[in-house]
């Protein structure tokens, strides 16, 4: 169980876990290392420590409730995105809630498929904001700069837009750039947002189709805070 959360992690990030763990069990009076302090350290060191002093208005508990809620049921729709592990609006480190998905293989290709259903996995929590709040927030900014650097990746680095083709973009200077065209920069650009713009549209539809499971969802958060991976299948495999 332990191994398939840490799939792909380093000998030091596993040292480093292991350290957290020890502290965590310390705190807990356990006589020795338990599996629940072990989950407790991973969470701590991917998505930061729990903040259970920090006084939420309900107002920022629903919006958190619906962002991470669009996280994970677009993500249950899409077949490369891996399980939900457990979500949370208890906020940890900078985020004010968080979706964490099982890490069961360490893969060392991504195919284009898989980044763009990422693409659209990230985008789902701004998604949900707008579609049930009428609104956006700043809780997104991270999910957005991920976004934006896998798409320029894609591009740049993997050559996988088929207007610009299988080329190379990573330049040590702009002028080096000027080789591919006057206009390259430009279609650069343009490339990012129509990948942006294209996963953006499929994570609202995802959502629209599913709007009693994302309703579900966000409601059992506000009621409870965290949903494991149990509960999070029960709802979404349950016809409403």
């Amino acid at each position: 169980d332990i191994a398939d959360d840490t799939a792909g992690f380093t000998g030091a990030e596993l040292s480093n876990i292991l350290n957290e763990a020890a502290i965590i069990a310390t705190v807990n009076n356990h006589e020795a290392i338990e599996h629940s302090d072990i989950e407790e350290a991973i969470k701590k060191v991917t998505v930061g420590l729990q903040k259970t002093t920090r006084l939420i208005s309900e107002k920022d508990k629903k919006l958190t409730a619906y962002h991470e809620a669009g996280h994970a049921v677009v993500g249950w729709f899409l077949p490369t995105v891996t399980n939900v592990k457990e979500i949370s609006i208890i906020p940890r480190g900078v985020a004010g809630g968080y979706t964490m998905y099982k890490s069961d293989e360490d893969k060392y290709y991504i195919s284009k498929t898989e980044m763009e259903e990422k693409l659209i996995s990230l985008l789902g929590g701004r998604a949900a904001e707008k579609l049930i709040l009428n609104d956006i927030s700043t809780g997104a900014s991270n999910d957005i700069e991920v976004a934006t650097k896998i798409v320029r990746n894609m591009i740049t680095v993997y050559g996988m837009s088929d207007k610009l083709g299988p080329i190379s973009l990573v330049v040590d200077s702009p002028e080096e750039l000027r080789l591919f065209g006057h206009d390259i920069e430009d279609e650069i650009g343009a490339e990012i947002k129509e990948f942006i713009d294209i996963a953006y549209v499929r994570a609202q539809q995802i959502l629209n189709n599913n709007i009693d499971k994302l309703h579900r969802v966000a409601g059992v958060l506000l009621e409870k805070e965290t949903i494991t991976e149990r509960e999070f299948n029960e709802i979404m495999n349950t016809n409403m």
